[in-house]
């Protein structure tokens, strides 16, 4: 038995929501570790679908106990409307399904004002500036700096509202500057106090010591997965900086963003789409702007679960794949929405890049050369047949398992699932995870 962390291993949105889902109903707590509510995992079980975008996975199911770490940024209104919203599908989340680090950053309205303050600004300058990062307007950036700048208001300072005045001086003093070189209205203390107070009540019952708890389930024998959102390549480390996320959406993040130490992880499994898709500004080698481009949008409903934003797609892109196989330690991967390729008379896979008349194993650090960088593609025969709700190998077609294998092969991982629809038992389990 072991731990589990769910990373995805491309730009996000890789379909991470149904393996979460398909592992939590064998896991004891279900902890998130790290981003906002700027993304989010859409479930499907016994037809219902549940959008989430900051609960963890686990608080859909009965029995199972959701944590949301001290890496996550919290928009406490946010928090709170999104349990408002799960009760209206009768999902009931108490203090006794979950819990909430006590040194968790809170997201503030100020948060979200400067994100579209900057987001728009970037866009007066115009698409191509290299300015404009695509955000989701949610605050999270700017939650995360005034983490690292060591002014963030926490979960905990809610109990001392006394205290917390004072916080809210300091926190000022910096937005209040900079609002005013951006030439906006400076914020009252007055307003950011009202916005805490109101929401105190309801967030502080689910205030817990995070590290402490998990330390206690760990010797207990419970079974603890960690659920990453985005993808890999949208680190802000590791990923295509500066079109990344404001946080570390690695493997590694599981144990800081958690209290819990790197031994404990356990296995690490990367979620990986068939194809490629992409949210937002920045690179993307592999992107499609033709037909078939367009029918992998269509076909896999390439929308953004929280935004509604339509995502870009491409070819796989082995490349980058290996890199995030390389950077967080990946176990095996759940390669999902291997039907959506069903029907294309031929596949293309990037195994590497050419740049200024060098070919490249992987894709380069500098946002200039990621401009530049062209794909170098293999070309695998496609199939007819349809591979929409495979349960076992032998319902594939023959040229999709070879396409897994040549997958399995370049990224330098084995498939441990494969996911052939939205539906959770349309899984093929080659390995599980838990058990390894």
């Amino acid at each position: 038995m072991t731990n589990v962390v769910v990373v995805g291993s491309q730009w996000g949105d890789e379909g991470k929501g149904k393996i979460v889902d398909w592992l939590s109903e064998r896991a004891d707590i279900v902890v998130r570790f790290q981003g906002g509510h700027n993304a989010g995992h859409t479930l499907v079980i016994d037809g219902t679908s549940y959008k989430l975008s900051l609960l963890p996975s686990g608080v859909v199911r009965p029995g199972k106990k959701a944590v949301i770490g001290n890496g996550v940024v919290i928009d406490p209104h946010a928090l709170c409307a999104e349990i408002d919203k799960l009760a209206k599908q009768g999902v009931v989340i108490t203090p006794e399904n979950l819990r909430i680090a006590d040194n968790a950053t809170l997201i503030l309205s100020l948060h979200r004002e400067l994100d579209g303050i900057r987001e728009d600004a970037a866009s007066a300058h115009g698409a191509n500036s290299g300015t404009k990062i695509g955000t989701t307007r949610r605050g999270i950036g700017p939650a995360y700096e005034d983490k690292v700048g060591r002014r963030a208001i926490r979960v905990m300072d809610l109990a001392n509202l006394d205290d917390l005045s004072a916080k809210v001086d300091r926190l000022l003093t910096h937005h209040n500057a900079l609002r005013r070189g951006l030439g906006e209205a400076e914020i009252s203390h007055a307003t950011i106090m009202d916005e805490l107070s109101s929401v105190a009540e309801r967030v502080l019952p689910y205030m817990d010591t995070i590290w402490s708890l998990l330390d206690r389930e760990r010797r207990q024998g419970s079974r603890i997965l960690f659920e990453g959102a985005q993808g890999t390549l949208l680190d802000i480390d590791h990923g295509t900086y500066p079109f990344v996320t404001s946080s570390n959406t690695v493997a590694g993040q599981a144990a800081a963003g958690s209290g819990m130490g790197p031994g404990s992880l356990g296995y690490i499994l990367g979620i990986t789409k068939a194809y490629t898709t992409r949210v937002g500004e920045g690179p993307f080698p592999t992107e499609l702007h033709d037909e078939i481009g367009q029918f992998l949008g269509e076909k896999g409903h390439e929308f953004g679960t929280v935004t509604g934003r339509k995502r870009r797609c491409g070819w796989f892109d082995a490349a980058l794949v290996r890199q995030s196989v390389a950077v967080n330690g990946i176990t095996g991967i759940a390669l999902t929405k291997l039907d959506v390729l069903d029907g294309l008379d031929e596949l293309k896979i990037c195994v590497g890049y050419k740049l200024d008349g060098e070919t490249l194993d992987h894709l380069p650090a500098s946002q200039a050369q990621q401009a530049r960088v062209e794909p170098v593609y293999i070309t695998l025969e496609g199939w007819k047949e349809s591979t929409v709700g495979a349960r076992k190998w032998a319902d594939l077609p023959a040229q999709a398992i070879k396409y897994v294998r040549q997958v399995e092969e370049l990224i330098g991982a084995p498939v441990a699932l494969l996911s052939t629809s939205p539906e959770r038992d349309d899984t093929i389990l080659v390995t599980d995870p838990f058990e390894d």
